[in-house]
C-alpha cells in the first residue's frame, strides 16, 4: 500500500476499486480492520487537535475523501484521478460486492436505515443485512442506554463482514476507537453522509461541483445553520495550516521520519 501524508496526517494513495478489493481481503482475514473516509476537516481536526490525533490511531487507513486532499497529494507525486469520496464507495461497493457478504449499519434514523437496506437489495438482492443500531452516540462515542453494553456482543455474535458507521464526525471516529478492539472480526467503515445520500433523505452536490471541490459549500447552502460554523473554521485552519506547513516544505509528501505509517 502507497501513503502519503497531508499536514502529516497518512492517506492511503488508492482508487474505489483497489480500495473494494482491500475491504473485501480484509474482510476474510479474521481481523477488525478500520477505514475512515478524509476530508480536510478530518485533517485539519488531527493537525489542529492532538487528542483527536490520537483517537485516529484507531484507524487502519484513512482514504483522501476530498478533492483539495486529492490534489495535494498529486503535487507529492500520488497521480490520482478521483478521490474516494465516502458515499459513492458506499454505492459502488454494495452495488458489486459477492453474493452472501454480509453488513451491519450502525447509526442514522429507522427511516434512514430502512430505506437503505431497500435501496442497496434492489442494487445487490444477494447482500445480507444482518443487523441495525440507529439509537444515539454522544461525542464521546458511548451509545445512550442498555446499547453500550449490548451492541457488541450482538455485533459479535452476528460476525457481520462490513460494519458501516453513519454517526457523523466524531462521533462515529469516537466509537470507533473506543469499541474497535472489542469487535472480533469484520471491517468497520465510517461513511457518515454517505447513509443520508444513498438513503435519500438528503442531496448531494451536482457532480459538476463535486468535480472541482465544492461538496462542501453545496452542503453548507443546504445546511447553514449546522455547517457554516463548522466550515468556517475547518476550512480556514486547512488553508492556514497548508500555508505554514508548505512555508517550511512539509505541508504533503512522503511520510516523515517521525510519523509511522499504518500496517497494511
Amino acid at each position: 500500500m502507497k501513503r502519503l501524508h497531508v499536514l502529516k496526517v497518512p492517506l492511503l494513495v488508492t482508487c474505489y476499486e483497489e480500495l473494494g478489493r482491500f475491504c473485501l481481503d480484509w474482510a476474510r482475514a479474521g481481523q477488525c480492520r478500520a477505514v475512515e473516509f478524509v476530508n480536510t476537516q478530518i485533517v485539519t481536526m488531527q493537525r489542529h487537535e492532538p487528542a483527536f490525533a490520537s483517537v485516529m490511531q484507531a484507524y487502519d487507513a484513512q482514504v483522501p475523501d476530498g478533492m483539495p486532499l486529492v490534489w495535494c497529494l498529486n503535487r507529492a507525486g500520488a497521480d490520482l484521478h478521483d478521490r474516494v469520496y465516502g458515499p459513492t464507495f458506499m454505492r459502488r461497493f454494495l452495488e458489486t460486492a459477492p453474493p452472501g457478504t454480509s453488513h451491519y449499519l450502525l447509526g442514522g434514523s429507522p427511516e434512514c436505515g430502512a430505506r437503505l437496506q431497500r435501496y442497496f437489495l434492489r442494487l445487490n438482492p444477494q447482500l445480507r443485512f444482518v443487523g441495525a443500531f440507529h439509537g444515539r452516540c454522544r461525542p464521546d462515542g458511548v451509545l445512550e442506554g442498555s446499547a453500550e453494553q449490548d451492541l457488541i456482543a450482538e455485533i459479535n455474535r452476528l460476525s457481520p463482514d462490513f460494519i458501516w458507521v453513519g454517526f457523523g464526525t466524531p462521533k462515529q471516529q469516537a466509537w470507533t476507537h473506543k469499541h474497535k478492539a472489542q469487535v472480533r472480526r469484520g471491517v468497520i467503515l465510517s461513511v457518515g453522509f454517505a447513509f443520508d445520500v444513498n438513503a435519500g433523505t438528503k442531496s448531494d452536490a451536482p457532480g459538476w461541483m463535486q468535480r472541482i471541490g465544492l461538496t462542501w459549500l453545496y452542503r453548507m447552502v443546504s445546511e447553514p445553520r449546522r455547517l457554516v460554523p463548522r466550515y468556517f473554521k475547518w476550512n480556514l485552519l486547512f488553508l492556514f495550516y497548508l500555508l505554514r506547513d508548505g512555508w517550511r516544505r512539509c505541508a504533503y509528501g512522503k511520510l516523515p521520519g517521525n510519523l509511522v505509517e499504518p500496517k497494511p
